[in-house]
């Protein structure tokens, strides 16, 4: 099958996947994937770069590197040269998922914030783009990306977004591309299918976020990166174009971001 799909956001290492973890990803070959980008760090600083080796091992797959907001509290300065480390291998071509969560508060606000200009120091100095966790906590975020980001031109994707429409204008602009999960498949997302509807096609991506937010009709099981698919189709449907033209758009939009051949 012709590689036509992208899933943006996935966390290959979750325990989730220690069962059937290489069945998963060739589900996901099967499934049409071209690449997957595999998110590290979610188990806190120790695990930054968690998804690494598991990008090693396929040529299509790619990975981040970061201090996810819920354990910046963890971070200490072992960490952040770890980081550092990390980001210079060829197979990390971005920096994630970093930013703010005010929903859960599982790290005190300032300590979210020196995390991630931090982290955005790093990102700058290596020329790496920036995946962004962004909940509850849009206003500090655009005015840390303002400051400490925006000039650097390097862009990146709001990952699983949840912002405004204005909000996506504004980081459009700023060169990043904005990403959607499977909760844009949920029968009360009317809001998020509107701003996918309504962005330019050059700056949408798909993602699974697995193995959380399974789409519909796989809603309530474990996600995996070849449900993107039905992530990919509905946005093809919001746009009136065809499952394989969506796919290709974030092909291409994948490929610009981060500088693939």
């Amino acid at each position: 099958m012709a590689q036509f799909f992208v899933d943006s956001h996935a966390h290959l290492d979750d325990a989730a996947f220690d069962a059937d973890r290489e069945a998963a990803i060739e589900r996901a070959r099967a499934a049409g994937l071209r690449y997957i980008l595999a998110i590290s760090g979610g188990s806190g600083p120790d695990d930054l770069a968690s998804a690494l080796p598991i990008a090693e091992r396929y040529d299509w797959i790619y990975a981040t590197v970061g201090i996810h907001p819920h354990e910046a509290t963890k971070a200490e300065e072992r960490h952040f040269e770890r980081l550092l480390a990390a980001s210079r291998n060829p197979k990390v071509i971005g920096v994630g998922e970093i930013g703010l969560d005010y929903y859960y508060d599982h790290s005190p606000r300032e300590e979210q914030k020196h995390v991630l200009i931090r982290q955005l120091a790093i990102a700058g100095e290596l020329k790496l783009p920036i995946i962004i966790h962004c909940r509850d906590a849009w206003e500090d975020l655009t005015s840390i990306i303002e400051v400490h980001w925006k000039s650097t031109g390097l862009g990146g994707i709001l990952h699983c977004f949840s912002g405004s429409r204005e909000t996506a204008v504004e980081f459009l602009e700023w060169g990043f591309l904005i990403s959607f999960a499977g909760n844009i498949t949920f029968k009360k997302a009317d809001r998020l299918r509107a701003i996918a509807q309504d962005i330019p096609l050059e700056s949408i991506l798909a993602e699974t976020d697995c193995p959380y937010l399974a789409p519909v009709p796989h809603r309530g099981r474990r996600n995996e990166p070849a449900y993107v698919r039905e992530v990919t189709r509905a946005l093809a449907t919001l746009r009136s174009v065809s499952e394989e033209e969506m796919g290709r758009w974030v092909v291409e939009n994948f490929q610009r971001l981060f500088r693939l051949p």
